[in-house]
């Protein structure tokens, strides 16, 4: 990553930036009334930024979910979740949507995942986890095109001002509401 300076988005037009945020807490109202609880919403969101190359964005889900009690080894897993046995079959089904609205560009969502997600998932969580996956792929674009600091912890550097403090969870696509 250069170390140029890049025009970040919530800065630049916060109006904007908020009302992804707005969005954000809608859906996650949406998430809470399906009963998406947080480890599976954090999994989901960390897969996708690892899916799109958002170091920000894994950082604070990594951090939510440990706050969410997900412990080292889960968070571990979800890269090759594929391989591992430490997910249920509900949360295949949506690591397995995660990447088919990740990389949707490259067929959809194919009947398969689709058909396969709506026999293990209710509808309601289907449409639930669906919201949050489209929050956070918003929310990856924003901080990659910012190139957001992701500074090595307890290093002393800070991130630069114009991306929200991961601390603070500068967003909650599909968080707490």
């Amino acid at each position: 990553m250069g170390e140029e300076r890049r025009v970040h988005l919530s800065k630049s037009a916060p109006e904007a930036y908020a009302a992804l945020r707005s969005f954000s807490k809608v859906v996650g109202g949406i998430a809470a009334a399906a009963g998406i609880d947080a480890r599976l919403r954090e999994i989901v969101q960390i897969h996708a930024s690892q899916l799109n190359g958002c170091a920000y964005c894994v950082r604070v889900h990594v951090d939510g979910a440990v706050k969410a009690g997900v412990d080292a080894d889960v968070i571990a897993q979800i890269a090759t979740w594929r391989e591992s046995g430490v997910f249920d079959e509900r949360e295949r089904a949506a690591l397995e949507l995660t990447e088919s609205f990740t990389f949707i560009h490259e067929e959809g969502i194919a009947d398969e995942v689709y058909d396969r997600a709506g026999g293990i998932l209710s509808q309601d969580e289907y449409v639930a986890l669906s919201w949050i996956l489209v929050a956070i792929n918003a929310f990856n674009r924003v901080a990659i095109a910012g190139r957001y600091p992701v500074p090595p912890r307890g290093s002393g550097a800070t991130p630069d001002d114009g991306a929200p403090p991961p601390a603070t969870a500068g967003h909650d696509h599909g968080g707490d509401a």
